[in-house]
Parts: C-alpha cells; structure tokens; sequence
C-alpha cells in the first residue's frame, strides 16, 4: 500500500500523523518499508502495526524513540512478544499510575485521564477552539474558579476568549489538585517550572526547526518529544525522592 493509504489507516488513532512523520521514523530505523523499483515506498501490514507500537509507545507511555527502537529489536529477536497497550494495562497504566480493587485507576477517578497530555501533543498545531462554557462544563469547574485560573496565569484565553484544548485538561487537573486542598496561588510555583522548562527546550529545538531540510519539522517535533519525555521522567524522580526526604524515608 502507497503512504497514503498507511496515513489514512493511522490518522483515526493518531491524528497528528503526517507524511514527514513517516519518513523520520524510517529514518531513525524504526520502520523500514519496501522500494519499488522507482524508488517509491511500499508498505505492508507489518510496517502498519510496526508504526502503530511506534505512535502507540509515544504517546501513551513517553517512550524515547531509542528505548522504543531497542523494544522493536527485541521483538524482531524473538526474545519479546508483548504489545504496548498489553504491557501498560499489566503495569497499571502509564506512568505507574494507581489501580483500585474496581480496576479504575485513582487519576480517572479525579477525572485525569492517564496520558490525556502527552509529548506527542506538545507542540505546533492547536487549532482547537473552546469556547468558555464549554470549558467550564468539560472540566467540571464553576466561574469562579475558571477566574482564579487566569488570574494566577495558569490558563489564558485566546482570540475572541476561546481556550484551546490544553487549558480543558489544565483546568480539569487543577480541579482534581484542589481535591487535596491545593489552590489556584499554589499553583503558580508549576507554572514557573514550566516556563523555565519550555525556555531550554525552545533553544535546543528552534535550531532544528529553522532548517532547510525538508524533514526538519519533523526532527524538531521529535526533539521536543525526546526532551518532553526525559523531563517529565526527571521531574516524576525529583519529586519523589523530596518526598521521601520529607517523610523521613
């Protein structure tokens, strides 16, 4: 099947996949589709599945495209079988997240879908426009505290004071914070952190994005993926380990 037909296979499950996607992706060596004589890609159902694991482990596991290629090589050795969504539901959801006697993780039922933000949603395109009632009744949150939001600089309005899809689960997730007594003001201190993350990720992917190649949207789109993941790995570990220092663990 040409790339387009593959694009149309994944775009129901992936829609941010594009066609320079693809071609990064084989690449990197994850996928290595057939050549016609003339040259053109030819895939066939395993390459399919083979970019599904691919899509499926960034997104709902932040993997790195390396540990996902070193995953690739040891199913390609025999030496492992088990798919992405089977090993995430075993360890409980991505990220290790909770699992209650009912099977329903402790994030769902705050109302934090595990993995709704993700690497692969990180960047450029956002075109989603909420309009504020909308906002208010998806998060589950009141006027009020949609105000309190804003005014911590936690969540801006946009044009004509549409929100994107981002603010919807920010403020989905600040409701689920406040559960545990957390504030808006509280919350200004993440929001810092963030600011200072993004900064050092601009510089290193503003390069990549600024070149000639045809392919550089794409290796700046992974970049941030790559760094995106190791952060927020780092971020989860530095947490913890001041947590047990707390605790006295």
């Amino acid at each position: 099947m040409s790339i387009g037909s593959v694009l149309d296979l994944l775009r129901p499950d992936f829609p941010d996949i594009t066609i320079s996607k693809i071609r990064f992706l084989e690449s990197e060596g994850l996928i290595s589709p057939e050549r016609t004589p003339s040259g053109y890609r030819r895939f066939h159902v395993a390459d399919v599945e083979r970019l599904r694991f691919v899509l499926t482990a960034q997104r709902d596991q932040y993997l790195p495209l390396k540990v996902i290629k070193e995953q690739l090589e040891a199913i390609d050795s025999g030496a492992a079988t088990l798919g992405v969504r089977e090993a995430r539901a075993r360890a409980g959801g991505a990220g290790g997240d909770p699992v209650g006697p009912n099977g329903e993780s402790r994030l769902r039922r705050l109302g934090v879908v595990p993995g709704e933000v993700s690497p692969e949603e990180f960047l450029f395109d956002h075109e989603i426009r909420v309009p504020r009632a909308d906002l208010l009744q998806q998060a589950g949150i009141d006027e009020k505290f949609l105000t309190e939001l804003i005014r911590a600089n936690l969540i801006t309005p946009g044009a004509a004071g549409y929100f994107d899809a981002d603010a919807v689960t920010l403020a989905r997730t600040a409701k689920a914070l406040s559960e545990f007594g957390l504030e808006a003001r509280h919350l200004r201190s993440f929001k810092l952190a963030a600011d200072r993350e993004a900064a050092m990720v601009a510089q290193i992917a503003a390069p990549i994005a600024k070149s000639r190649d045809a392919d550089a949207r794409a290796r700046a789109e992974e970049t941030v993926r790559e760094l995106a993941a190791l952060s927020l790995t780092l971020h989860t570990c530095l947490v913890k380990t001041s947590v047990r220092a707390s605790l006295g663990g």
